[in-house]
């Protein structure tokens, strides 16, 4: 029996552990592991049970990025064929139907997204772990911007994330280069969260994710969505943003009890 390509379990306390899972591939991703993998997300998206997600994955990587090897990718006389599928055409089957999606829907999640980086994150394995809200790794990672390698751009939202992340001159020297930085050079960057021994990550990140899970979850979803609107914003058009966010937060019962269990020196239980 088939190994599916993606596993998922809820280790406790609201969290939803979503694992990618091809590791004799690095956990590269083919076409059917995208659409699996969109398809937990949004169920662990759906499920109120569930109040936080972790992405990881098996084995000695967290991903190798999009496999060249896989037959639903690029058939085998693309570049010998004349009626080959065009360029822009391929792009739109493989990017905007499946990975702009998917990457969307993790960056806008309303629910904390923390990714475990084990080993290896490189091309659209880096970029979707950047997508996540939070990035723990494993202090034997790396981190790579592959696609120049292979004469291509980086995607998945690479180009817009990375340079804000870390600066436009070390995001196109990365990208440019294509040469791997360590996961503390990442974190002294101020590329990912937090780096630790690789036998701690599994737990950490869970750990990280079920403090996050006992926020309230609004308020997390909220501040997602006002820092994603600040990127695009002027600086006035967000005080206004701040000004209808905050309007909604002092509507929403767990404020009531945040301010209740301050006062009443005990720890809040929010909604």
């Amino acid at each position: 029996m088939t190994e599916p390509n993606i596993l998922t379990d809820r280790p406790a306390q609201g969290v939803r552990r979503i694992t990618l899972n091809r590791p004799d591939r690095l956990n590269s991703f083919s076409l059917s592991m995208l659409r699996n993998l969109r398809a937990a997300f949004d169920e662990a998206i759906e499920d109120e049970a569930v109040r936080a997600i972790v992405l990881t994955g098996t084995g000695r990587g967290f991903s190798a990025g999009q496999s060249l090897n896989d037959i639903e990718f690029l058939p085998d006389d693309h570049f010998d064929n004349p009626a080959r599928e065009a360029g822009a055409s391929l792009s739109q089957r493989v990017l905007g139907d499946l990975y702009n999606p998917l990457i969307e829907t993790i960056a806008s999640a309303p629910k904390p997204v923390v990714c475990a980086v084990n080993g290896i994150a490189a091309g659209a394995g880096a970029n979707m772990a950047l997508a996540c809200d939070m990035v723990m790794a494993a202090s034997s990672a790396k981190f790579i911007q592959a696609f120049a390698n292979v004469a291509l751009v980086p995607d998945c939202g690479g180009t817009w994330m990375l340079p804000r992340l870390i600066g436009r001159a070390r995001a196109l020297g990365l990208m440019m280069t294509a040469q791997p930085i360590t996961a503390q050079q990442a974190l002294d960057w101020g590329m990912i969260w937090d780096v630790v021994e690789d036998g701690e990550l599994a737990d950490g990140a869970v750990a990280l994710a079920q403090n996050l899970a006992a926020k309230p979850g609004r308020t997390l979803g909220a501040i997602k969505r006002a820092v994603l609107s600040g990127e695009t914003q002027t600086f006035a058009d967000q005080l206004n943003e701040e000004v209808r966010l905050q309007g909604e937060a002092f509507d929403d019962p767990d404020f009531a009890e945040g301010i209740s269990a301050f006062r009443e020196g005990r720890p809040p239980q929010f909604q």
